[in-house]
């Protein structure tokens, strides 16, 4: 196995791993936990799903070709896009800058499922743990992992 080759392994499996948990978790506290995402949350979504993609494509691409790092490292951008966009939501959950100003309405398309569904302001937190937000986790384990997964992409020797 060439030099870095496990480590870019490893990088391409977690560039899959923890936007699909993230996104996963996200998914499940909605359609289970009933927690309705603000459109911040949304936001925070899509980066995820970029990252899935991208890190689907370096899964299938051989391991010595150039493209599987660079697909593995877009990964790792899409995840801390993700990140920063949960930074900002955090920040405006905490009110230490002010956020957007409309709100959602979680794809209602008619009158009736506008009626119906809660209109979500991104300023409001609806759940923490250890004093942090969804948005704030988010943040911490989009940055981290990213940092990450870029590490381990660029390494040179092997582990």
């Amino acid at each position: 196995m060439p030099e870095g080759a496990t480590s870019l392994k490893q990088a391409r499996i977690l560039a899959l791993l923890v936007p699909a948990a993230l996104l996963g978790g996200a998914l499940f506290s909605q359609y289970v936990g009933g927690l309705y995402p603000c459109e911040m949350c949304y936001w925070q979504r899509w980066p995820h799903g970029a990252a899935i993609v991208l890190a689907l494509g370096a899964l299938f691409s051989p391991l010595s070709a150039p493209r599987t790092k660079a697909l593995t490292l877009l990964a790792a951008a899409a995840i801390a896009i993700s990140g920063a966009i949960g930074v900002f939501h955090a920040g405006v959950e905490l009110e230490l800058w002010e956020g957007i100003t409309t709100c959602s309405t979680n794809g209602a398309t008619s009158l009736e499922d506008i009626l119906n569904v809660p209109l979500v302001r991104c300023d409001q937190v609806q759940w923490t743990f250890l004093g942090i937000s969804l948005a704030g986790w988010n943040a911490l384990f989009s940055l981290g992992s990213a940092a990450v997964i870029a590490y381990l992409a660029k390494r040179k020797g092997r582990t």
